[in-house]
């Protein structure tokens, strides 16, 4: 760890963390992962993930001092207000690190370590995928698969709300064309999450063996198209008068009964 006070916003040294606001998809900045708050600063300091510097106030970096003595990274000190300017934003959790991306694994090799697999359509909403990564963990999902319309996990919205998650989870994008890339999963059976009335319940399906679960966006949910792939659509029972769950919610319903 190499303990740097700066007090310059304009420092070069600190332009992986320059002006992370929403406007950071727009500008494709994804050569670099961005993690926020001591929880999950620490998730990337244990995780696969190259680690390449560290941003943050003195005291959260006390606080991450037992897992960053053994990096041999640059760690940034600064008051808040510093933190802020730089950022673009006033950053509560007091700490951000970056890391740096690394290849899409191979399909192929995920697939063939894999028992269980979320595989993910038009999930375009970064924090819930960063809650159903954090779901996934919880529950021992093996990897998820999204198809071309997700929303990047590695955002830093969605990292954060993984707690970190997102980052031992491992993940890959499908192929186009969508929803013929499920065929990919052969081997696995598949179940479509969908409110419909004729699904058959969550509750009733047996898990033995090899098995995805498909999950659409809230709002349309799964296209006709990807629930027509699906060996069995499953439902889970609500009270009347409520339809559906917010994605993650019902990610980590399915999670925990199939798993």
């Amino acid at each position: 760890m190499q303990l740097i006070e700066v007090d310059d916003p304009a420092d070069p040294r600190l332009d992986d963390f320059r002006a992370l606001t929403d406007a950071d998809v727009r500008a494709d900045r994804r050569g670099i992962v961005i993690a926020e708050g001591v929880n999950v600063v620490e998730r990337l300091a244990r995780s696969p993930y190259r680690t390449r510097a560290v941003f943050g106030v003195r005291s959260r970096i006390e606080a991450l001092t037992p897992v960053l003595a053994d990096l041999d990274v640059p760690v940034f000190v600064a008051d808040k207000w510093l933190l802020s300017d730089v950022v673009g934003f006033r950053v509560t959790r007091g700490v951000l690190a970056s890391a740096d991306r690394p290849p899409p694994p191979s399909i192929a090799a995920l697939l063939g370590r894999a028992e269980r697999v979320a595989v993910l359509e038009g999930l375009n909403d970064f924090e819930n995928l960063g809650a159903l990564f954090r779901n996934a963990a919880a529950f021992g999902v093996d990897a998820v698969l999204l198809d071309a319309r997700c929303a990047d996990p590695l955002y830093r919205r969605s990292v954060r709300v993984s707690m970190g998650h997102v980052l031992r989870v491992p993940f890959a994008v499908l192929p186009e064309p969508w929803p013929g890339s499920l065929d990919l999963l052969r081997g696995f059976r598949l179940f479509a999450l969908t409110p419909r009335a004729g699904a058959v319940p969550l509750r009733s399906v047996a898990t033995e063996g090899r098995w995805a679960v498909l999950l659409g966006a809230e709002g349309p949910g799964l296209s006709d198209a990807a629930l027509d792939r699906a060996d069995v659509q499953v439902r889970i029972p609500m009270a009347d008068g409520v339809d559906s769950l917010n994605v993650a919610t019902a990610a980590a319903v399915a999670f925990a009964q199939l798993c």
